[in-house]
């Protein structure tokens, strides 16, 4: 028996097998300290899980319509309206099983076999293989520290060919934490209306733990709805992973090419799920930026505790709950007589030896980082910090 050869050409998502290594250790009676999964270590909301159970004893247990609920998709829409100055209506909206089966939904609905996709590097794992399992070519487009790790429209203008059909980026970026400012996006805006068959797909699952004092959205640009696909959950902001609810905002024709993918794969979201999420929306913003606030606080300590770090290279990033350092240097030492031919190695001898669980940045284009998740607690993060300290002190 054999499996499809688009199966056997799919790369495992480096997080999740980090992360379950990290389990291992565990379950093997080992210390571990897990900063590699991009999950908020806060539960969920009490009211946010009251309204899911309110809307369990009326009776909200049944199949949803597949682009999402007409409330939900209305509250989005006006959420989209009102803080992002994205004039979408509810007919814009699909409501998805997570935010990446937005991007699934989106790419085979674009997407021809050969057509190119640009991905701003370092970018976000699934994106790439979501990407060729639609068909497409992925064209990376890399910046590094020394930019904030964020890509210049004069660097997306020189990429782009007669076979670019999609710009997908996150902001704020997983995995560097990055913000994009208003100048940077309209910028690269203008480069996206000069070419009349080309859309963007801008990752805002982040949008929430922003530490700038205003966020921008890129699709608010003049000219750029019909141009733009907006994709946002509920997993990150309000700390609602397992509910697994995502929404995106695009113009009509493609909302329903979307909705047309998605009810031949997974139908309709979760039923409860999708009232708690109008709940949510409407009601919880105050624990939200109750979230922000405990993250960037953490976010400071690890900046600082990484700057004292000597071979690795840190900004500071602006959003999300991850720091990715550039450990280049680090390359070439030994441990015992084990030599670090690449990152990756680091990464796995800090597993091994510190018990310490990260992300390598081949995974996300940028082969010369790691991933830090600061979803943790500043108690396990400063012991994280020190245990990296010593063993990068220790390398010959």
């Amino acid at each position: 028996m054999r499996l499809s050869e688009r199966l056997e050409s799919m790369e495992e998502s480096a997080t999740l097998l980090m992360a379950q290594l990290a389990r291992d250790r565990k379950a093997a009676g080992k210390d571990v300290i897990s900063l590699s999964l991009g999950e908020p270590d806060f539960d969920t909301p009490e009211s946010i899980k009251e309204a899911a159970w309110r809307a369990l004893q009326d009776g909200h247990t049944k199949y949803t319509p597949v682009p999402g609920i007409p409330a939900l998709r209305e509250a989005i829409a006006e959420k989209f309206r009102t803080e992002n100055k994205l004039p979408y209506r509810a007919e814009n909206i699909v409501v998805s099983n997570g935010a990446k089966q937005c991007i699934a939904n989106v790419c085979l609905s674009l997407i021809n076999p050969g057509d190119e996709v640009i991905l701003l590097a370092p970018y976000w794992v699934s994106y790439v293989e979501i990407v060729r399992l639609a068909g497409g070519v992925p064209v990376e487009l890399s910046a590094g520290v020394e930019t904030d790790y964020k890509v210049t429209a004069e660097q997306l203008a020189d990429a782009i060919t007669d076979k670019t059909r999609l710009i997908i980026f996150s902001s704020p970026c997983n995995p560097t934490g990055s913000v994009f400012t208003e100048q940077e996006l309209r910028a690269i805006a203008g480069v996206v209306l000069e070419d009349p068959d080309l859309m963007i797909l801008s990752d805002e699952i982040y949008e929430y733990i922003n530490f700038h004092r205003d966020y921008f959205s890129i699709g608010a640009v003049e000219g750029m709805e019909k141009r733009t696909i907006t994709v946002n959950g509920f997993s990150k902001g309000f700390a609602m992973t397992g509910w697994r609810l995502g929404y995106m905002g695009a113009p009509d024709w493609l909302a329903a090419a979307c909705a047309k993918v998605q009810g031949q794969f997974t139908s309709g979201a979760n039923s409860f799920s999708q009232q708690a999420a109008v709940f949510a929306l409407e009601n919880s913003k105050k624990e939200v930026g109750e979230m922000r606030e405990v993250f960037r606080k953490r976010k400071d300590l690890v900046v600082s505790g990484l700057s004292q770090i000597p071979g690795l290279k840190v900004n500071d990033p602006m959003g999300a709950f991850y720091v990715f350092p550039e450990a280049v240097d680090l390359v070439g030492k030994s441990y015992n007589g084990r030599i670090l031919n690449s990152v990756d190695d680091f990464c796995m001898l800090l597993l091994e030896e510190k018990g310490v669980a990260v992300v390598p940045g081949a995974a996300f284009g940028a082969p010369n980082c790691f991933r830090i998740s600061y979803a943790a607690s500043e108690e396990e993060l400063s012991r994280a910090l020190d245990l990296m300290g010593d063993l990068v002190n220790s390398l010959d």
